[in-house]
């Protein structure tokens, strides 16, 4: 092989080389992102045993299109001396909780604080040790939403430097949205927005069960 054609070879290997690193590094996007967590979200109802929903329910799911927007990054602060309280759940009953962190966010011309809950009902179980709960209710709610508000999870790793991504987008509906017989928690008065959070899960569109 002649140099001029070797220098060629080495220059369409560095190249497709290049090209191959290169699309292993990009990065996802955020709609490519919320698509799988969505997908994650319906597979769950399939997976466990205690869920409300069947396959054939799943089309009745119903959500708001994906805003980058309402990924907000909000300020943490922890509360001196919280202790733990009874928090209400639509069953009637109720189930032991804890003020882990106040978010203080801002959303355009809305700047809000939520409290930011840690339970304390499975303190041994580890698929809870660093389960942080979000409950919220907005202006949605009983319209385009369920009447009953809606959560939001994530991990207290999550939490960096004083600061935490809470991604809107991933309120989901408690499945007392679904069906009956199970215990919700209900949103606390301080976890009541006086505006709309028009993302997330939407009312869902099935008829509701008796569980």
């Amino acid at each position: 092989m002649s140099q001029p054609a070797v220098k060629l070879f080495f220059l369409l290997v560095i190249s497709l080389s290049l090209v191959h690193c290169s699309k292993k590094v990009l990065p996802i996007s955020d709609q490519q992102e919320f698509d799988a967590y969505l997908e994650k979200y319906k597979n769950e109802f399939l997976t466990d045993e205690r869920s409300p929903l069947q396959k054939e329910d799943l089309k009745y799911l119903d959500f708001y299109p994906f805003d980058v927007s309402w990924k907000i990054e909000c300020s943490c602060e922890t509360p001196q001396n919280s202790e733990a309280f009874d928090m209400d759940l639509y069953s009637g009953k109720k189930r032991s909780y804890k003020v882990h962190t106040i978010l203080h966010c801002n959303k355009g011309k809305h700047l809000f604080s939520l409290e930011l809950y840690q339970s304390m009902a499975y303190p041994s179980n580890p698929a809870y040790a660093h389960h942080l709960f979000l409950p919220f209710k907005d202006e949605t709610n009983g319209e385009a939403t369920y009447g009953g508000g809606r959560y939001i999870d994530i991990q207290d790793h999550e939490i960096q430097d004083g600061k935490v991504m809470i991604d809107f987008n991933k309120a989901y509906n408690p499945w007392c949205a679904y069906s009956s017989g199970y215990n919700c928690p209900v949103p606390p008065v301080t976890n009541h927005l006086p505006f709309a959070v028009e993302v997330g899960e939407k009312m869902y569109k099935g008829e509701h069960k008796e569980h």
